[in-house]
């Protein structure tokens, strides 16, 4: 459909989780008037884009089938927003959590437009009426990075067939956490686990994907500087 001067591949990423920084960052150098293709594999891009185009006076040229994603043509317009202050807006972002007591030993956390129960750190049982603070660090931990994986795959066109991550942790002493013992830590001790991976890709360039993925995520990162974190990583063929 068009001759664009610059591309850019926004993988599964939507308007409201990164893919517009993207396009900005593409867009600055072009002049007015300059093509972009996106090529995006998420759908909801269709209305968005579009949508986003008209408010910062780009104009949309349409959009055509790809391999295996879509590509959307934008022509740049002449009042582009400033870039760098979009980048300082997103580094300087901070998510915020509002927390209430309920009955019994749970609370109830609000987050955005989502809120869920949290339980006691120690519980033993196999089945509990919440999650406990416990199991959402290690949940958090793993999703971070299986949607991490899938998000850098997406972005280098690399075909992820299925992922799971099963992660294992345990405290130090939870019977200093009981108040039980007066000697010890009720810190988390130990982190492993494995993430399995069924690609068609070959070994090297999955174990350079999860390397990627473990340096960009924000939750492993910051995790391993307190807690020593093992992670297999398996590739199912």
């Amino acid at each position: 459909m068009q001759n664009p001067h610059e591309v850019c591949d926004g993988g599964d990423l939507d308007c409201g989780s990164g893919l517009l920084l993207i396009i900005k960052k593409a867009m600055d150098p072009l002049e007015s008037g300059q093509i972009l293709e996106v090529r995006s594999r998420e759908r909801t891009v269709a209305e968005d884009l579009p949508a986003w185009c008209r408010m910062v006076n780009h104009r949309f040229l349409g959009s055509e089938p790809g391999d295996n994603t879509t590509r959307y043509f934008i022509a740049k317009g002449s009042a582009q927003e400033e870039l760098e202050q979009d980048l300082q807006s997103a580094k300087g972002y901070q998510w915020s959590v509002r927390v209430r007591d309920e009955q019994d030993l749970s609370a109830k956390v609000h987050s955005r437009n989502h809120s869920y129960i949290v339980g006691q750190p120690a519980d033993f049982s196999p089945k509990v009426n919440a999650p406990s603070a416990i199991d959402y660090l290690l949940g958090s931990l793993a999703a971070c990075l299986t949607v991490g994986f899938k998000a850098q795959a997406s972005r280098r066109n690399i075909q992820i067939d299925n992922l799971e991550l099963s992660l294992k942790g345990g405290l130090e002493n939870v019977l200093y956490h009981l108040e039980l013992e007066q000697e010890g830590s009720p810190k988390i001790n130990q982190i492993t686990g494995t993430f399995y991976v069924s690609s068609p890709e070959s070994e090297e360039v999955l174990q350079d994907l999860w390397r990627h993925t473990l340096d960009r995520s924000p939750i492993y990162q910051t995790l391993k500087t307190a807690v020593p974190i093992e992670i297999r990583l398996a590739i199912v063929f």
